[in-house]
């Protein structure tokens, strides 16, 4: 029978209607943050044949909320793992492609005035995205690669004293060809420090290679990787990490190491507060994914290179003997 509105059921009088209260989310213990960064691993090496240590570290950074470097050769997967990282949290992608004449505008975007009303808006550049990469960096000039900075350390770009917040989760993920350098600028230190890790994927063993050949004989497995997780899920995690517990001694481990490349006579500049923030950040993250709420030295000591390496300048008399950080890492690491 249908109900005509006089005969509709009416409210009791003085009776208040009860709102249930916003329930806040519970944050996630170590265990939960293993399992999400378990389920992007295991997404990302769909795409990513036989790098997991490399995987592994690139979603550490994702968790530490740092920004990472690839330098490697051409052809080894280094824009796939950007793009699969990107597509298994289901955040917004963009491409960046460094050239000589790519300007500060290219990357960032510019204002512009609307036809017909005379407002001015803000057209958003490549750089507002959640995952970005910026592809073959030191190509750009070095005007542009600092437009990039505030973004990469502040979370924010000033334009024409107006700024404007990055969405969240925000991560850079940049490369760089260590072998042709015609046409390139050298990141200034002030850059390379912006990176909280740099790491190398190499070339693939045969077998590994092989395996890669037949996935990919009927498509690229790229085009139909789906999410595992969601943005909101990964700033939970973000948020968890920084929850897990440094003990005092495992600190004054970390900090050690880095004062060590501050009094190495072969360095013109070592490691900066920013590197000890970024080897602390980084055990936490570690920690996490493993299932573990605390940092271990050990954990430190395998984040050692690639977090403090790419950020030591070695004097050019001293290059002969040190042809990089990492040696110098190493080095260190083996005097107790």
């Amino acid at each position: 029978m249908k109900l005509v509105p006089s005969e509709l059921p009416k409210k009791p009088s003085g009776e208040k209607i009860a709102i249930a209260p916003i329930q806040e989310s519970k944050p996630l213990s170590p265990a939960d943050v293993a399992d999400v960064a378990r389920r992007i691993i295991e997404n990302v090496e769909k795409v990513i044949v036989g790098k997991r240590d490399q995987v592994r570290l690139a979603v550490a950074t994702m968790f530490a909320e740092g920004h990472l470097l690839i330098q490697d050769v051409p052809g080894v997967a280094k824009t796939m793992l950007a793009r699969a990282i990107s597509q298994s949290v289901g955040g917004s992608f963009k491409r960046i492609q460094c050239t000589p004449d790519l300007e500060p505008r290219d990357v960032l975007g510019e204002p512009f005035v609307v036809p017909g009303t005379g407002q001015v808006e803000y057209k958003f550049g490549p750089l507002f995205a959640q995952v970005v990469l910026v592809d073959e960096i030191n190509r750009a000039s070095p005007r542009t690669q600092a437009a990039m900075l505030e973004a990469m350390g502040e979370g924010t770009i000033t334009v024409e004293r107006v700024s404007y917040r990055m969405e969240r989760p925000f991560m850079v993920i940049a490369t760089q060809n260590p072998i042709e350098h015609e046409g390139t600028f050298d990141l200034p230190e002030a850059q390379v420090d912006r990176f909280l890790m740099q790491i190398s994927l190499g070339y693939p063993s045969l077998q590994d290679e092989k395996q890669m050949c037949e996935r990919f004989q009927l498509g690229h497995p790229i085009e139909q990787l789906k999410p595992v997780t969601s943005p909101d899920m990964i700033m939970r995690c973000q948020e968890a990490v920084r929850s897990v517990r440094v003990e005092s001694r495992v600190c004054d481990h970390l900090l050690a190491h880095v004062s060590k490349t501050r009094q190495h006579p072969a360095l013109l500049v070592g490691a900066s507060p920013r590197g000890s923030l970024g080897l602390f950040r980084a055990g936490q993250a570690m920690a996490a994914i493993q299932g573990e709420g605390s940092v271990s030295v050990a954990q430190v000591d395998a984040l050692l290179e690639v977090v403090l390496a790419h950020r030591l300048l070695i004097r050019p008399e001293h290059k002969d003997r040190w042809k990089s950080g990492n040696e110098i890492i190493h080095e260190l690491h083996a005097m107790k």
